[in-house]
């Protein structure tokens, strides 16, 4: 189950790419508003864990300028990997020593599309081959990651500005939270949990019949360390395969003789898909008639992974319509609300076969927003900060509780 970083960028990336409106590793022409964004900006982890082990934070990523792999230092100056091999070899130590229990780094982060890793108490474990770097892949028992406690934030900087997420595409693990400081002096942050979240997530997962309990790992000691996602509790057989079998099936049924309509651009209302099933297969049509994409009738992993069945290309028709479409099966509203995507999040997560995984993330979220699924963002329910003209992120680790 080895990830290479060609699987994508970041495991959300294809979110931000569409708020890009483009590819994410196309800087295009500098906008005159956006022109001074400084070729890097100040980062400042502050570590309110509460735990004494020491953190290495690593900054991996794409460099925008050139396309090139690789990492950057406490300082930002980009170093592209070297040629891996096939098996894997070791990559190059990028380890940047982060702070102690109470205390603030602050390293400077360049124009890249990557991830800002950051564990506890050991050295991540990474491996180059002939594609690329391989990302942790911890629902494999034997990634060497297995059994040490990290995580990881998302980020694109480039001359239109910050995107910044906490993610639990992949996993639920050691909590934190992100944040920019905007021109004006105001800051605006999000991914923190709730008093309590962090235990209250694993407890709740643990009350959850189906096979939910088995998405958690723990080390060999019964230390906790993460809550898989439903795609790899798919993957792994911690969750069957025909988890939702019976949910798909009824909205196959339901818009065999209704149609489901999708308005995939929050700005651009007048543009609507329409959809009707025939067979196995649901036909979207717009508004000539036409048919513009298909979609077979998704198993659950493709559901839960947005993608074989509901891929999502970063163009302007299908990628769309299945961003709306898998957040509809992973919100389980497509029954209740033939007019996706929905306006509120009062009725997601009603059926009983549902994503109880990201339910239960986002009930202990202080701000409701997560990252659950890959495409939480249609209708704007993730955690993501952005701005313009940053000034300074922040990466704050939180309490255990």
């Amino acid at each position: 189950m080895l990830r290479t970083l060609k699987r994508r960028v970041m495991a959300a990336g294809l979110s931000i790419a569409t708020v890009l409106g483009g590819s994410l590793l196309a800087t295009g022409v500098p906008s005159p508003a956006h022109a001074a964004v400084p070729d890097t900006i100040p980062l400042t982890i502050t570590n309110n864990s509460g735990r004494g082990e020491q953190v290495y934070v690593y900054n991996l990523g794409t460099q925008l300028s050139t396309g090139r792999q690789g990492w950057a230092d406490a300082s930002g100056t980009f170093h592209p990997w070297p040629a891996g091999g096939n098996p894997p070899t070791p990559a190059p130590d990028a380890s940047i020593p982060g702070p102690a229990a109470g205390r603030s780094t602050t390293i400077r982060v360049p124009k890249f599309s990557g991830r800002i890793y950051f564990s506890y108490g050991q050295k991540m474990v990474f491996r180059l081959t002939t594609g690329g770097l391989v990302q942790p892949a911890v629902q494999n028992p034997t990634d060497p990651n297995r059994n040490i406690l990290f995580n990881w934030s998302e980020y694109t900087l480039n001359n239109d500005g910050l995107w910044l997420n906490s993610t639990q595409v992949d996993m639920f693990s050691a909590p934190y939270s992100v944040g920019v400081r905007r021109a004006d002096g105001s800051t605006v942050s999000t991914g923190r949990l709730k008093p309590g979240g962090y235990n209250g997530v694993f407890n709740a997962l643990r009350g959850q019949s189906g096979g939910w309990a088995d998405l958690i790992q723990t080390r060999p000691d019964g230390t906790v360390l993460r809550a898989l996602s439903p795609l790899y509790g798919v993957e792994t057989g911690a969750l069957p395969a025909s988890i939702l079998d019976d949910y798909v099936n009824r909205v196959w049924q339901k818009y065999s003789g209704t149609t489901l309509t999708v308005t995939p651009f929050g700005d651009r209302p007048d543009v609507k898909y329409y959809g009707r099933v025939s067979g196995d297969v649901m036909n979207f049509t717009n508004s000539s008639g036409a048919v513009v994409t298909s979609f077979q009738k998704p198993d659950a992993s493709s559901v839960f992974g947005c993608h074989r069945r509901l891929d999502a290309p970063n163009d302007q028709v299908r990628g769309p319509i299945s961003r709306t479409l898998c957040a509809g099966f992973h919100r389980t509203t497509l029954l209740a609300n033939p007019d996706q995507p929905d306006s509120g999040a009062a009725g997601f997560y009603q059926e009983p076969a549902t994503n109880h995984y990201s339910r239960i993330v986002h009930a202990h979220m202080a701000d409701g927003k997560a990252y659950g699924f890959a495409f939480d963002d249609v209708g704007n329910h993730e955690s993501l900060v952005h701005d313009g003209n940053p000034r300074q992120a922040s990466l704050t680790l939180d309490p255990f509780d």
